[in-house]
């Protein structure tokens, strides 16, 4: 089963009062394991950032002068979503804003019934709280120390972890973990950690003198176990 953890950075708030996207980050999840594949794109707005917005992401309008605009993303996007499952913490906000950019560059709208959203999950199952992604990563003990500003790529990585635990797979998933480093310039993804087979196997730890020890103890026995009844009998 495939599905896309995602989440995205913007101006402001609302698309309708003029508010756009600014960044956008994914990765791929295969059997709610992360396969090292991810999409990540800034993008220009168009107009400026405010400042209050800036301290949340710390993504300043010069520093989104050169990125491309969204029509110049959106194929590489769309292609990497495919049809799959969109898992997005309080997805309400990020499909409104990507539905707006759609619309915009006439592509169709990503439908909502494709959508899982993890802070829908965490309330039913924390009601009390608190349930954004900081918080709930205190809560099952996932390490998002990287997190100093909000960051869609960042975000995402985190978020791939407590998907899983909200979903109580965390056994399932064996080895779900964040790797931080990157080779050849991708990041490494997370994955199930093997154990290396044993080269040779371990000496017997029962001597013949056990051996002995134990049949002397079963002749002691009064009544002798039905067990012996099939030892060193061959398979019919």
């Amino acid at each position: 089963m495939r599905e896309i953890v995602l989440d995205t950075e913007t101006t402001g708030l609302d698309p309708k009062k003029g508010h756009r996207l600014i960044e956008v980050g994914g990765i791929e999840m295969i059997n709610r394991i992360p396969t090292g594949r991810e999409f990540h794109r800034f993008i220009n707005p168009l107009r400026d950032v405010p400042m209050d917005a800036q301290e949340i992401h710390g993504i300043s309008t010069e520093f989104l002068f050169d990125k491309p605009l969204f029509k110049d993303v959106v194929r590489d996007l769309l292609t990497f979503l495919g049809d799959d499952v969109l898992v997005i913490h309080n997805a309400q906000f990020d499909i409104m804003f990507l539905n707006y950019e759609l619309g915009l560059v006439g592509e169709k709208p990503l439908s909502f019934d494709r959508v899982v959203d993890t802070l829908a999950i965490a309330r039913r199952r924390h009601p009390a709280g608190p349930n954004t992604l900081d918080g709930l990563c205190k809560r099952y003990s996932i390490d998002n120390s990287v997190r100093t500003k909000h960051g869609a790529l960042v975000d995402s990585l985190l978020l791939a972890e407590v998907y899983v635990e909200l979903l109580g797979e965390r056994q399932a998933t064996f080895g779900l973990q964040t790797v931080g480093a990157k080779a050849n310039g991708q990041r490494i993804g997370a994955g199930r950690a093997l154990a290396a087979a044993r080269p040779e196997p371990l000496p017997p730890r029962i001597g013949e003198a056990d051996t002995a020890a134990h049949q002397a103890f079963i002749e002691k026995m009064k009544t002798p176990p039905l067990w012996l009844n099939f030892w060193n009998k061959t398979p019919a």
